[in-house]
């Protein structure tokens, strides 16, 4: 008599795919250029929206606070002098400054497999996709059957309205296409789940001889 098997859940943890070791298994030899990644990442969304005021710009300040001679005090033509308090600021920032940081293509793509290579490493990639119409719960369920938590970060090929949906209102859950992975939030994740069609995608813009 044939045994029956229970119909497996759709969101349940299946095995793991073997991962392309030009991408998953590079050798890091040191983290240099992954900390310059990480901070070019951060420095590119840096906004410059600190401003001062110089001395021409304050308000006040058109009277001589004393004449000029007879006093026995140091000649000041203003009160809005920088070494006043209440004064212009000297050197401060304008709302001007640019704090990119350039780095090429080549090295952003090495960064990236290096960064995947230790989440792959410390057992952090999960493969498998997310089913979902739509609703949070979905998700949810999901996250607690494969004990994913703190925070996760889906790699998609292509991101979809409903995951998106279902993701919104999940704080530690972070969906990003395969094309648009950064070191960041690479190394930020505790979890990674990586769906089996975004693989493809990641052997096209990350290939071993990028």
């Amino acid at each position: 008599m044939a045994t029956v098997r229970p119909k497996a859940d759709a969101n349940a943890s299946v095995a793991s795919p073997k991962l392309p070791k030009d991408i998953f298994g590079v050798e890091v030899s040191n983290h240099e250029l992954l900390k310059l990644a990480y901070d070019s990442y951060l420095a590119n969304a840096r906004l410059a929206s600190a401003t001062t005021k110089q001395r021409g710009e304050v308000r006040g300040g058109g009277k001589k606070p004393w004449r000029q001679k007879g006093t026995g005090r140091a000649r000041f033509g203003s009160s809005r002098n920088p070494i006043w308090r209440g004064g212009g600021i000297v050197f401060g920032p304008r709302g001007n400054e640019n704090y990119t940081k350039t780095l090429s293509k080549t090295a952003k793509r090495v960064a990236v497999r290096q960064a995947l290579t230790l989440a792959s490493q410390a057992n952090k990639i999960v493969v498998n996709d997310i089913k979902t119409t739509g609703k949070t719960a979905e998700v949810a369920a999901f996250l607690a059957d494969n004990k994913l938590e703190r925070k996760v970060l889906v790699v998609v090929a292509e991101k979809t309205p409903e995951l998106m949906r279902a993701t919104n209102n999940i704080q530690n859950v972070l969906v990003v296409s395969a094309n648009y992975l950064s070191v960041y939030h690479l190394l930020n994740a505790d979890h990674i789940v990586l769906s089996a069609k975004a693989v493809p995608v990641l052997e096209a813009w990350l290939g071993g001889n990028a």
